[in-house]
């Protein structure tokens, strides 16, 4: 008995999802809305030349805790666009299957370089297709969204306050200078003259 109870309420279940509304979409023709501040994907900017703004300083590269970050910096060379001589990244590789997503390569970057997108990566049916290399990059800059958090942003953040200083302290009244008091000199003892003593002469005596 107890087996086609369970049997019908199985069956009453699936009747139940059959006509419901389903709760997924076909990603990705059908993009839902991201929140504000999601973060799926990397992309390095150029900077106000048009150049590629990440100068190979290995940064990122160093503080990775999962180390899918390798890049490889060039000499130093002058700008095709301003004329100053500067430094260029040559190779730039980000494994996005090992990815933790924990922001740190943006945050420690002072030229705001790299950049986490709000879209994320096409699906794909091998890694190697979410290797992203720095062309996928540099292009990820220009098609996606980039997230508002930037290196130079972050930074300012995690910054301490400055310490206020106490109430009273900016209430102190002034210091008052010392009131010099004139060194008053001991009183002049007036020099006393010897007396005069009239000498006495030996009484005349009578004949």
């Amino acid at each position: 008995m107890g087996y086609f109870v369970d049997a019908f309420r199985a069956l009453k279940n699936t009747l139940v999802n059959v006509t419901r509304k389903p709760s997924t979409v076909e990603f990705p023709e059908v993009v839902r809305p991201r929140a504000e501040r999601y973060r799926a994907s990397f992309a390095l900017p150029d900077d106000e030349h048009g150049e590629i703004a990440c100068i190979g300083c290995l940064a990122c590269e160093r503080i990775c805790p999962s180390h899918v970050i390798s890049m490889k910096s060039g000499p130093k060379r002058d700008s095709p666009v301003t004329g100053k001589k500067r430094a260029y990244v040559d190779e730039f590789t980000l494994d996005l299957t090992a990815c933790i997503q924990c922001e740190l390569c943006v945050q420690v970057c002072n030229s705001d370089a790299i950049t986490m997108t709000r879209e994320p990566e096409v699906p794909a049916f091998s890694r190697e297709e979410l290797v992203l290399d720095i062309a996928k990059l540099r292009a990820n800059a220009k098609a996606k969204h980039a997230s508002w958090g930037r290196g130079t942003i972050l930074q300012g953040m995690q910054e301490p306050p400055k310490a206020e200083k106490p109430a009273a302290e900016k209430k102190a009244a002034p210091e008052k200078k010392p009131v010099e008091v004139a060194e008053k000199k001991p009183a002049e003892v007036a020099e006393k003259k010897p007396v005069e003593v009239a000498e006495k002469k030996p009484a005349e005596v009578a004949p």
